[in-house]
């Protein structure tokens, strides 16, 4: 029998999960504790709305959305781990997950989503009622998501249609509407997040094919650097329009300048068979994320 302090990850011996009580560790790697930018990503388009909307006098709505954020991703990498417990076990990069590796219970895992979900709940009741109706039909491709990998070709696509959510939720939790300015911020985060999560999984590859798994990383083959290119250009062009719109103005689109490079900078370097340098350049999207909100705030201010 394998003793159980060889299944426990690497992860869970250092760092802030390492510094927790043994039996709570699982379940900070059931939520990912140990890897924050899988918040960041799903906050910035919140950010971004917020910021575009003219957040001024609300400030508070990006801590709220930080909150929510971070509670709805750790539940959904919760539930991604129920839905994927098999399959993670003929994963070299995912094996050890407690749920694959037995070190928690499914009954257990779901009374943390269950905990999770009561924060997101408390946010929820602070935000204006169209927001708050926006944020709760993101559920259902949120359940959907884990099973988009062995349906198409693009689950990046779906994931792109989740994690930009919060775009369509910022903007009404200011100004009680949804406009087109948050649909134009969707679109845009969407192919943005096409775009960095092909970066992801080309570390993936070869496990994911041999479970039958699939993804844009797998179909793009040797022109993932072009795909993500195009990805990342329509990201942009649809983050211009959505400042266009609220600010008619060429030089309000300079703005956006500091992140085009960064986007540029990240398909100069992408190499579809250096899974470690995919990974590198897929966590400076947190930096990108940060230079789109900066040029969303300097736009929605000046606007107003």
């Amino acid at each position: 029998m394998t003793a159980s302090s060889d299944i426990v990850p690497d992860s869970e011996r250092r760092g802030f999960i390492g510094a927790l009580p043994a039996p709570l560790r699982p379940y900070a790697s059931l939520m990912r504790l140990d890897r924050p930018i899988g918040t960041w990503l799903l906050y910035w388009p919140c950010a971004w709305s917020l910021a575009l909307a003219g957040v001024s006098g609300h400030w508070e709505l990006f801590l709220l959305l930080a909150l929510g954020a971070f509670a709805m991703r750790s539940a959904g990498c919760v539930y991604n781990d129920i839905v994927d417990r098999d399959l993670d076990k003929s994963v070299e990069r995912t094996r050890l997950r407690p749920l694959a590796s037995g070190r928690a219970t499914q009954r257990s895992a779901w009374l943390l989503i269950g905990l999770l979900c009561l924060v997101g709940l408390a946010v929820l009741l602070q935000l204006k009622w169209v927001a708050a109706i926006v944020a709760l039909v993101s559920i259902a491709p949120v359940a959907a998501y884990p099973f988009m990998k062995r349906i198409t070709w693009w689950p990046q696509a779906w994931l792109g249609i989740v994690f930009s959510w919060g775009a369509l939720v910022g903007w009404p939790a200011v100004t009680g509407t949804l406009a087109r300015e948050s649909f134009l911020l969707w679109f845009g985060s969407i192919a943005w997040v096409v775009g960095y999560d092909t970066l992801y999984a080309i570390q993936d590859k070869e496990d994911d094919a041999l479970v039958g798994v699939k993804s844009s990383a797998r179909k793009l083959g040797e022109r993932a650097r072009f795909g993500i290119g195009i990805f990342y250009l329509i990201a942009v062009l649809f983050w211009a329009g959505a400042i266009w719109t609220v600010r008619p103005d060429w030089v309000a689109l300079l703005t956006l300048v500091p992140a085009t490079v960064h986007l540029g900078w990240q398909v100069a370097r992408t190499d579809p068979h250096d899974g470690d340098l995919a990974l590198l350049l897929f966590r400076s999207n947190r930096t990108c994320g940060l230079l789109i909100f900066v040029a969303m705030l300097v736009v929605g201010l000046s606007a107003r």
